[in-house]
């Protein structure tokens, strides 16, 4: 071979012809003859080619896995909390899941990411004023209102959440897609590791009771809530520390399940026709087509921000620019049946919750599509889209804000 690679030098076609038939036996033969052709341009990219070694991964910081282990034991006392002091689990885990999770993590990235004092402290102390303030409000267990404003927090935690990762808010596009594309990671490294955590315990469970022990108790309250507790923190040092772990899953995974989802919602709504039920009348299926909404927004908007900055496909675009048209639909005619049911019978705290949000995903969906039929038409870029969902999140934030603080002074807790 060595003298088919001489004498194919000046011909790149045919050499890259010799390489595909056998490259192992290339490169070891180009690499023998390689110092008498050094400086020739054809050869030195070969050699380049051949040679060329991704960045080997930096040696992880025995700092940050000791602070990812504290921080996910924090986690866990924090989830035991109501065994350690009697505090009623309704109570703490409907007011409080959130507080679980996100404050571990903001610590992690704002030690990670270094930032400021300043930002620390507007993070921390709002923060605090959640946790205040969602504990202090009575305790009303049938409360519509209560249960909007705990719901809501999630979503005002999540989005101070991705202030410490993103840093900065004004003109950064790019590092909001990043933190879409991060929770969408962060999600199927999660699961992944749930499932095999339930392998785990179902083994511990049944080899123990093999030999007379029954853990299964002991074993859910403490393991299980730690574990779970921990889930999202070691999910997190997973996907910075490995970034190719899941980096090329997720994008594979919504590039499968967008043409499945389109299908599925297609035939949904047409069987939807000749069922019988209607969002109109029946509340149970207008809750469940609301969550339907926002499960297939999500998908849209993590597949583009995980490759808004590669190029795709136009069958790729195409899908993603018809389940968009799709979820528009969906969301027209969940925000219609809400609508209706406001002009039969008033106002209240959860029609106006459903109606607020409807409005702000239509308008992001109506952006979103708008951008996509411009990348269609070659008008614009895949970037653009990305910046359509990106700066749209501080308008999520401020909703976040109105439902769960000023809904219950507007509403009550009744």
């Amino acid at each position: 071979m060595k003298n088919e690679i001489l004498s194919h030098m000046k011909d790149p076609g045919d050499l890259e012809k010799l390489y595909q038939k056998n490259k192992v036996q290339f490169k070891r033969e180009f690499n023998g003859i390689y110092p008498e052709l050094k400086g020739n341009h054809a050869a030195d990219f070969w050699y380049e080619r051949l040679n060329f070694r991704k960045d080997i991964p930096k040696k992880r910081s025995n700092t940050e896995l000791l602070f990812v282990v504290l921080a996910a034991l924090l986690a866990g006392v924090t989830a035991k909390l109501p065994a350690i002091f009697s505090i009623d689990d309704e109570f703490f885990y409907s007011r409080n899941v959130g507080f679980i999770i996100f404050p571990v993590l903001m610590v992690y990235f704002a030690w990670k990411n270094k930032i400021s004092s300043l930002k620390s402290g507007f993070i921390a102390l709002s923060t605090l004023v959640g946790l205040i303030y969602i504990n202090a409000l009575p305790a009303v267990p049938e409360s519509d209102t209560l249960f909007l404003a705990c719901t809501h927090l999630l979503l005002f935690l999540w989005i101070l959440f991705g202030f410490t990762y993103v840093q900065e808010w004004n003109n950064n596009t790019g590092k909001r897609l990043q933190f879409l594309k991060y929770n969408g990671d962060l999600v199927v490294l999660a699961a992944l590791i749930c499932i095999a955590g339930g392998l785990m315990t179902a083994i511990t469970i049944g080899l123990f009771s093999l030999i007379g022990f029954s853990i299964e108790e002991w074993y859910f309250q403490n393991i299980v809530v730690f574990g779970l507790a921990a889930v999202p923190v070691v999910g997190t040092y997973l996907t910075q520390t490995n970034p190719q772990l899941v980096g090329k899953v997720s994008p594979v995974i919504a590039r499968i399940f967008s043409p499945l989802v389109l299908v599925m919602l297609v035939i949904y709504l047409v069987a939807m026709l000749f069922s019988g039920n209607d969002p109109y009348r029946d509340r149970e299926f207008l809750i469940i087509f609301n969550a339907l909404l926002i499960g297939v927004m999500a998908l849209v908007f993590f597949s583009i921000a995980g490759t808004s900055a590669e190029s795709k496909r136009s069958s790729e675009i195409w899908i993603l620019f018809l389940l968009s048209i799709m979820t528009i639909i969906v969301n027209s005619i969940g925000l219609s049946a809400i609508l209706f049911r406001i002009s039969e019978w008033g106002m209240t705290p959860n029609r106006a919750a459903v109606l607020g949000a409807n409005g702000l995903i239509l308008l992001n969906l109506l952006l979103v599509t708008a951008q996509l039929f411009r990348v269609i038409t070659k008008k614009t870029d895949m970037e653009a889209v990305g910046k359509a969902i990106a700066l749209y999140l501080p308008v999520y934030f401020l909703w976040a804000i109105v439902v769960t603080f000023i809904f219950p002074l507007i509403f009550g807790i009744n």
